[in-house]
């Protein structure tokens, strides 16, 4: 639809030139509401958590069917929905500030400020990272939240219009709310976990793909990619960063995985990719990559859209 394919793409150009809306974010609010229901429905059963995440995700993929239905025979309205839709889901220009303060931190030879930079971005205990182990945390966060924040959201938007962004955008903030493996979340979670992981395995792999394809930008080699990618991937825990992430280490000639400490927990990972060890300068090409990428993954966005229509 065209409406669709035009709103998709004001939307990324509002995120690449505000970044995220500085007040009343719906995402924020999407959260805020969520963690009050679930500390009045908490219980420490997959039953609970699936009710929780069926409601919230099913009741804002509602919100957004009728809402662009309610606009469905205005184009230029039906377009501004999907536009504001799309531009508070995406979190590309978000990203890249935040991997480029952490270098401005690195260059300053201010590794303590750095460290803090780098829990905007992951979740990972920074206390006794160095330079190049943030370097490395700070590359592997671009390549899987380029997927995560960007690519997926679009796919969805193409696929779905405004209540496929939103279904997708609310699932993947519970992910992050309740998604992980805390003794507290790992059977109320367990839900909001597997639904992430089942929307992301087509955007995960289609980012992967961009990657290897738009490696020469950053000097890197598709070639190099692709078979990184192909072998390495399936060593990462999660299905969808794997690929993403091997993609990226392949694209950058880079190493990652390895080593990495969340709180009193300690995950050894396998390495990815045969190149050396990130340094501060691969934050940059990996934010250049991911740029090229999400521009990539909005022509296809756009082409779906149109072809949606026919």
């Amino acid at each position: 639809m065209r409406a669709r394919a035009a709103g998709l793409a004001l939307g990324f150009a509002a995120d690449r030139m505000f970044g995220d809306p500085a007040r009343f974010h719906p995402v924020a609010g999407f959260g805020l509401m969520a963690r009050d229901v679930e500390r009045q429905v908490y219980r420490d059963d997959r039953t609970m958590g699936l009710a929780y995440t069926s409601v919230l995700v099913g009741g804002v993929a509602a919100a957004g069917f009728l809402a662009e239905r309610a606009v469905g025979g205005r184009p230029v309205m039906r377009t501004l929905l999907t536009a504001a839709t799309t531009w508070t889901a995406l979190g590309g220009r978000s990203l890249s500030q935040e991997a480029s303060y952490v270098r401005a931190w690195l260059d300053a030879d201010n590794l303590p400020a750095a460290r803090e930079q780098l829990t905007h971005l992951v979740g990972r205990d920074p206390s006794s990272l160095d330079e190049q182990e943030i370097s490395r945390a700070v590359v592997e966060s671009v390549a899987e939240n380029t997927s995560d924040a960007v690519v997926a959201p679009l796919l969805a938007g193409a696929v779905g219009g405004v209540a496929g962004i939103a279904a997708y955008r609310a699932a993947n903030t519970l992910d992050a709310m309740v998604g992980h493996r805390s003794p507290r979340h790992r059977n109320f979670g367990w839900a909001s976990a597997r639904l992430d992981d089942l929307l992301n395995l087509v955007p995960a792999r289609v980012s992967a793909l961009l990657a290897a394809a738009l490696a020469p930008v950053v000097g890197g080699s598709g070639e190099i990619a692709l078979r990184t990618w192909t072998r390495d991937a399936g060593r990462h825990p999660s299905p969808n960063a794997g690929p993403v992430e091997a993609a990226f280490a392949g694209a950058l000639g880079v190493q990652l995985g390895g080593t990495n400490v969340y709180g009193e927990r300690v995950e050894h990972r396998p390495t990815l990719g045969d190149g050396p060890v990130a340094l501060p300068g691969d934050i940059d090409r990996s934010v250049r990559l991911a740029d090229a990428v999400g521009l990539a993954a909005l022509a296809v966005s756009v082409v779906v859209a149109l072809k949606r229509r026919r």
